[in-house]
């Protein structure tokens, strides 16, 4: 059996390496510089979209305020970035508790959903069973185009329900799409790179919301 090539995450390791000594170093600097670029790119990022982060933080601030829920969904890596959202909104280090469910978290409703009527439709028929106005959807797509995520935007758009989306590269679709009241986008072509910035968008938001709400803004 031939052993999965790993030779887009480190190129310098040779299936014929016998320096065991150089190969930890090689690791360990390659590792470094990743942690480096990560951080770098989080910072940057959040400094290019903080002024969309503070208008998103205190909209959300607002409907929280108001007694409205947050629901994000996402696929692949980008579900496991909307379970960890909403972890940190129902379960945060500090601040206030807020209310917030994840809807790639029943497998069951994921599996019935996407067999009875389809994948691209798992996430929308949740926003139409869950979700009310003055609530708020967070959808996250590393490529900004799945498929849906843009029909759970399109669904919340049509119910008054306030809308997020993060994403990489350019944007994809839903950097264009009407259905999206704030764009978060992460200007990288690394899928890695642009999940690890999202996380730090994630945090930055959770932030000004809390602010918000303890300043009086969600009143």
């Amino acid at each position: 059996m031939s052993q999965e090539p790993t030779s887009f995450l480190y190129p310098f390791i040779d299936s014929e390496e016998r320096d065991e000594v150089a190969l930890v170093t090689d690791l360990s600097r390659s590792a470094a510089a990743k942690m480096a670029e990560s951080r770098q790119l989080g910072t940057v990022t959040i400094e290019r979209s903080l002024t969309e982060l503070q208008r998103a933080g205190q909209e959300m601030a607002e409907r929280f305020g108001l007694g409205g829920r947050l629901f994000a969904f996402g696929n692949g890596g980008s579900a496991t970035d909307a379970a960890g959202m909403v972890d940190l909104f129902l379960c945060p280090p500090s601040g206030v508790p807020l209310p917030a469910l994840a809807l790639v978290d029943d497998r069951a409703v994921l599996t019935a959903l996407a067999n009875d009527v389809g994948y691209e439709l798992v996430f929308s028929l949740q926003i139409i069973a869950h979700a009310r106005s003055g609530d708020i959807a967070v959808g996250f797509s590393t490529s900004g185009g799945s498929v849906n995520v843009l029909n759970a935007f399109d669904e919340a758009a049509k119910r008054g329900i306030l809308t997020l989306g993060f994403s990489g590269y350019e944007g994809g679709s839903m950097a264009t799409s009407s259905s999206v009241d704030h764009r978060l986008v992460v200007g990288s072509d690394s899928v890695h790179r642009i999940q690890e910035a999202q996380s730090a968008l994630v945090l930055e938001l959770w932030s000004i919301v809390q602010r918000g709400l303890r300043d009086g803004d969600g009143q």
